[in-house]
């Protein structure tokens, strides 16, 4: 039976272990108020934006200018050059190889709408790689934004080897709430059955994909292909046309596999 002692020590180090999580939590949400929109940040607008003491807030963006991952200037605070060290293993993990983006380009040529490739990461998915088509209205989804997984054809295909605690996690994260689990299993069964998946407007009302999945050397589906657009322009015929050109498509990549961290699924 452990001391006293011990049960105070172990009690210490889950609270210290807390507080560092607590920490690392606290200094990745001031990073990701960085965006295109906001290259800037002062204190106090990572204070009004996080509700954290300015002492709190100050203590962590010193670590972080120590780090390399802000810089400060005369306006606030910038995405610091330590940044582009992980941009770069992070570009050269999760590109796809020229092959693949050359399929990609083609298809998105030839059917005229927006080509997207998605990872699934635990209750979403992630955008990798986007060949935006060239008409003026089109769906566009920025390389890595993350999008549900309880809609949609790509989740619809990416859910495939889903576990049942996976699929609950997901329809919870819905706002239809556990009910919505059925649902899902049928729109999972119904992609593998056929072999694509499709969707009108089940997250974005006039919003309309068809996706098809890219298998791993063992036969899981470990990411999805889809062409997305307008719901007005995926008629029954073009969505036919649409499946039978992403089936092409993945047949040439699922030959070649990936050269990323998926790789050893592949």
């Amino acid at each position: 039976m452990p001391s006293a002692t011990s049960r105070k020590a172990a009690a210490g180090e889950e609270a210290s272990d807390g507080q560092g999580v607590r920490s690392i939590q606290r200094a990745l949400d001031i990073l990701s108020l960085l965006t295109e929109e906001r290259p800037l940040i002062a204190v106090r607008d990572i204070v009004a934006a996080t509700g954290l003491a300015k002492t709190t807030v100050i203590r962590i963006v010193q670590t972080l200018e120590q780090s390399g991952l802000l810089w400060a200037t005369n306006a606030g605070y910038m995405a610091g050059p330590g940044l582009w060290r992980w941009a770069y293993l992070a570009r050269r993990g999760w590109e796809l190889p020229p092959e693949t983006q050359r399929l990609m380009r083609e298809l998105a040529a030839r059917q005229r709408e927006t080509v997207n490739f998605y990872v699934a990461r635990d209750i979403v998915r992630v955008c990798i790689a986007q060949q935006e088509s060239p008409q003026a209205l089109r769906h566009v989804v920025r390389v890595g934004d993350e999008l549900p997984l309880w809609a949609g054809a790509s989740a619809k295909v990416l859910l495939r080897n889903a576990s049942p605690a996976l699929l609950e996690r997901v329809a919870k994260s819905s706002p239809f709430g556990q009910g919505h689990v059925e649902r899902m299993r049928t729109w999972v069964d119904e992609a593998a059955e056929r072999g694509y998946a499709v969707s009108h407007g089940e997250r974005d009302e006039g919003l309309s994909a068809v996706a098809v999945p890219i298998l791993g050397r063992s036969g899981t589906v470990v990411a999805a292909l889809t062409l997305s657009g307008p719901t007005v322009r995926f008629t029954d015929d073009r969505v036919a046309a649409f499946a039978e050109a992403l089936l092409a498509a993945a047949a040439q990549m699922n030959e070649r596999g990936f050269e990323h961290p998926l790789g050893a699924s592949f």
